[in-house]
């Protein structure tokens, strides 16, 4: 894990159907970027939130 990184919930549709995945990055815009990475330019990026801690 890097400095400043965050675990982020992306929600995202491939092959009609809908997955979620959890992603560490530093920003949401990283984490639509590993998606894209992983899978190509087919998945449709639905939502991307920060996962809070459980304390």
């Amino acid at each position: 894990m890097r400095c400043g990184a965050k675990c982020f919930l992306v929600e995202f549709e491939v092959n009609g159907e809908i997955q979620s995945k959890p992603i560490v990055a530093r920003t949401p815009v990283e984490a639509r970027k590993t998606i894209r990475l992983t899978y190509g330019q087919g998945p449709r990026i639905l939502t991307v939130k920060e996962e809070k801690k459980r304390s």
